[in-house]
């Protein structure tokens, strides 16, 4: 975004999932390679990293993520 590298906060139960961006300008979606919404935000131009916000909770079931 902006020409810089931004780093999106997923918490450890995604560490390793591929996931899908979907970028629109600022607005950012994350989902999972089976299209299950897993986070949206808006990006700060002002920050380079975008941690979980506080009361986030995935929409992904855990059982999904497991391999």
């Amino acid at each position: 975004y902006e020409g810089r590298l931004r780093h999106i906060g997923m918490g450890a139960p995604f560490k390793g999932l591929r996931v899908v961006k979907l970028v629109a300008g600022p607005e950012v979606r994350v989902l999972s390679t089976g299209g299950d919404l897993l986070r949206t935000l808006t990006l700060d131009p002002e920050r380079d990293y975008h941690p979980q916000t506080l009361g986030w909770v995935s929409t992904m079931s855990r059982q999904i993520i497991r391999r």
